[in-house]
């Protein structure tokens, strides 16, 4: 029995790439995958001293009385504005980044998944082996989200975006892609990685 570690793969893609779907394939075939973006919600909501750090920067209006996280306030208050955006990244990411650690422990296969949005944008790429992005057109994208979203709108959609690295950006310094569009299938290019992943963790 092998006492190696997983290897760490993130998995990232802008809003609205399709990089659940694809993490839903790797989940079938076996690969632990951690959502950080799911995470980090309940971390805000249920860790100490995040939520201590998160009141003293953003005000105790960033919970409810029942002490649940305020969305719409920090919707509005928080992430329209680029630079409070930063600022509450900075505060959560490093919480995210313990809890995937302690999670990784736990895990026993050759390799897990980290999904994120946010991989490159964090630094968080660093701490990991490999990183899969999901790529997809733009207008495709915001097609997609305003199905699935629809709280959202297009101008909303767009000042994500704006927050996030571009897709051609992501695609030079990633060490696989995954192309979701209408002519490409994902499960054959999810197995061809996942075929990948699994001959890197063989001992040499």
């Amino acid at each position: 029995m092998s006492n190696k570690k997983p290897l760490l793969v993130g998995l990232t893609g802008g809003i609205g790439s399709g990089k659940s779907t694809v993490a839903k394939i790797f989940q079938i075939l076996g690969i632990p995958t951690y959502f950080a973006d799911d995470r980090a919600k309940w971390l805000m909501a249920n860790e100490p001293e995040l939520i201590k750090e998160i009141k003293s920067n953003f005000g105790t209006d960033s919970y409810l009385e029942d002490g649940s996280v305020n969305r719409a306030y920090l919707s509005k208050e928080v992430f329209s504005d680029p630079e409070k955006v930063k600022k509450i990244n900075s505060i959560v990411h490093p919480s995210v980044g313990k809890d995937f650690k302690s999670w990784v422990t736990l895990q026993k296969s050759p390799y897990v998944l980290k999904e994120a949005a946010l991989i490159f944008e964090s630094g968080s790429n660093q701490d990991l082996d490999y990183v899969i992005n999901v790529s997809s057109p733009l207008k495709v994208r915001v097609a997609r989200v305003l199905m699935r979203d629809d709280h959202r709108t297009e101008e909303q959609i767009n000042q994500i975006i704006d927050q996030q690295m571009p897709d051609e950006a992501k695609n030079k310094i990633s060490d696989f892609i995954i192309k979701n569009v209408d002519n490409k299938l994902l499960i054959p290019q999810v197995l061809k990685i996942h075929n990948a992943l699994l001959t890197k963790q063989e001992p040499s």
